[in-house]
């Protein structure tokens, strides 16, 4: 996604093999960097539709039972009931935003907002689907294989803001290339840390709060088009809302940080 991602774009975006858009990413990276940028709302349209799927698809899950933000997140699992909602909301937000794109790029606009709609749809649907296939032994390794599935393109989602973002750094892909792998095997080296130690356990409220980040993450992307948000800022919004997470996680169970809650 740090690399390849990037050099797909290009190639759709300007009509050359990927072999010459790799030599303009080395020789010529300014040109490479300005081709990027300009793919920048239909990565955005993407990448938003996709992430807001995926947190919708949390809050307005029926069988909800722990809430963090009660007023939100009591209606949410109500409205739950009412089959493919998250759907319908992510579509809603396209339409209304694709008022505010110009002329030019609108069908664009919601051509790659509709694909990430329809990525998210496939990738959950086979993922259910690899579950409840088979018997128990093949359940987990098929279960396996969809959530894989589904993580590469969570990540792959998440990739897209932060590959264009970081051209307002360097233009030099190779550099971004790096700095992002880094990026990725950290935050991929603390998720296993929290598996292992339990963390979601302990801190009720930690994984309401990284939903919650990926819903505004997405807002951020779809409103692109609206009003454009620094990468600081959105970095912002999503610590901001992980840290308070965290501190009512705390303040629910004050034992957190010695071992899990005890029911």
């Amino acid at each position: 996604m740090r690399l390849v991602f990037p050099l797909v774009i290009v190639t759709a975006a300007s009509g050359v093999s990927p072999w010459v858009a790799l030599k303009m990413a080395a020789l010529a990276p300014d040109d490479y960097a300005a081709i990027m940028l300009q793919a920048h709302l239909q990565v955005s349209a993407f990448g938003g539709s996709f992430l807001m799927l995926v947190a919708l698809k949390f809050f307005y899950d029926k069988n909800k039972r722990e809430h963090w933000i009660h007023c939100l997140e009591k209606p949410a699992v109500l409205l739950g009931r009412l089959k493919a909602i998250e759907v319908g909301i992510t579509l809603a937000f396209l339409i209304y935003v694709s008022h505010s794109v110009e002329a030019d790029q609108k069908l664009s606009f919601l051509y790659a907002g509709l694909t990430g709609v329809l990525v998210f749809l496939v990738v959950d649907g086979l993922g259910d689907w690899l579950e409840s296939a088979g018997g128990p032994t093949k359940n987990a390794q098929r279960a396996s294989a969809g959530l894989f599935i589904y993580l590469e393109v969570l990540d792959a989602s998440f990739s897209f803001d932060g590959v264009v973002g970081a051209f307002a750094i360097t233009h030099n892909l190779f550099i971004i290339m790096i700095g992002l792998s880094i990026g990725a095997f950290f935050v991929r080296s603390l998720t296993l840390m929290f598996v292992e130690q339990q963390t979601l356990a302990r801190f009720l409220y930690l994984e309401h709060g990284a939903f919650y980040a990926i819903g505004a993450l997405a807002v951020i992307m779809l409103f692109e088009p609206l009003l454009h948000s620094p990468e600081w800022f959105t970095g912002l919004i999503g610590a901001g809302i992980i840290v308070a997470s965290l501190l009512w996680s705390v303040k629910k169970n004050p034992k957190g940080l010695s071992g899990p809650m005890k029911s």
